[in-house]
């Protein structure tokens, strides 16, 4: 009977301290034994933001006992482990280094394979937790750090059809948030305070929205609501500009997807597949339903990772770091963590001055 993989999964990207356990089954399907993750949002929300160093501290002082517990959820122990996977970037350097440190450690105590695993990948790869899903498909990365659609060809191979200039989706709904003086952090506060706004009482502009193919472009709507800011004269008028401001990202988000949705057909040769939409902003409840709409028009299946599973976690790095075993994508113990990691190796770099769109 053929073994089934077992891997530890780590992840101390930013702001989250994770640990889990992640099984094989025989159909080649995930099963999630343990999934445990230690958020710092309190011990952030007064500088309304990440500050890199209290979270690496943070991370050097919950891991040891986070992965313990990880462990002791999913029944195993380190000799059960088949190998070790650990988000190596892209992240804050300070915080990435705490989580590929300990993975170096059990990786060389245990004797066990140790796999380096894309951050962006874990999110990529992350609806195959809870879902079937065959390659190629197209994936729309939004999270706090990157926005990004890309062509999943299979692991370790993807081509960038689009990618943000500036600011990240994510960012953009925390600036936006402190802005309007609202908390940290802020998705889940516009998301709820939008519902009690007029979606239509401003007009926002819709950067590059017919231009730059699949780029994004969130600077100037974050600009222009810095501008409308200074005129607001209610709790009312800030939950109206709320709401304006997640229609107008709905409105940019649907055409742009349909702009790679038409890519990805021309690209793969294939009228019907999937859309997958994940990392930390996926959560977001209207971005799904505008995006189930766009699909239902496209005649594309549509896949949301469990909402558990949208922000950071480490059973994607786990399952990632599985796939990537099976591909014999191993790393050693020279493995240093680094803050810049494209998935699509040779797609520009798309952000700075003279960018030509």
């Amino acid at each position: 009977m053929k073994k089934k993989l077992t891997f530890l999964g780590i992840e101390t990207s930013c702001d989250e301290t994770a640990a889990s356990i992640v099984q094989e089954n025989s159909n080649g399907s995930a099963k999630i034994l343990s999934s445990v993750v230690s958020s710092q949002i309190q011990e952030h929300k007064k500088f309304g933001g990440v500050v890199p160093e209290l979270a690496a501290r943070a991370h050097a002082e919950n891991i040891d006992y986070i992965i313990e517990l990880a462990l002791k959820k999913s029944i195993k122990s380190l000799s059960d482990i088949d190998g070790i996977a650990v988000t190596s970037g892209p992240g804050l350097m300070v915080c990435l280094n705490v989580g590929v440190n300990i993975a170096k450690s059990i990786s060389a105590f245990t004797n066990k394979p140790l796999v380096a695993v894309n951050h962006l990948e874990g999110h990529a790869l992350s609806p195959n937790l809870t879902n079937n899903i065959e390659f190629p498909y197209l994936l729309l990365l939004i999270s706090g750090g990157h926005s990004q659609f890309l062509i999943v060809y299979d692991v370790n191979r993807y081509l960038q059809l689009g990618t943000t200039i500036d600011d990240a989706l994510g960012e953009a709904f925390d600036k936006t948030s402190k802005m309007l003086g609202f908390s940290y952090p802020g998705g889940p506060e516009i998301e709820k305070l939008a519902k009690k706004g007029d979606e239509d009482f401003f007009r926002l502009p819709l950067p590059i929205i017919n231009k730059g193919g699949c780029n994004l472009s969130f600077a100037g709507l974050k600009t222009a609501v810095l501008r409308e800011i200074k005129n607001i004269k209610s709790n009312q008028e800030k939950y109206n500009l709320a709401a304006s401001f997640q229609k107008t990202i709905n409105k940019i988000l649907r055409k742009k997807t349909a702009f790679a949705v038409n890519q990805f057909k021309d690209k793969t040769k294939n009228d019907c597949g999937t859309i997958v939409v994940a990392g930390g902003v996926a959560a977001n409840k209207s971005i799904r339903e505008n995006l189930e709409g766009l699909a239902k028009e496209k005649k594309f299946r549509i896949l949301f990772p469990k909402i558990e599973y949208c922000g950071d976690n480490a059973a994607m790095i786990a399952w990632a770091g599985l796939l990537r075993y099976k591909k014999k994508l191993i790393s050693n113990l020279s493995l240093q963590a680094k803050s810049r990691w494209p998935l699509d190796v040779s797609a520009p770099y798309m952000k700075g001055p003279g960018l030509k769109l």
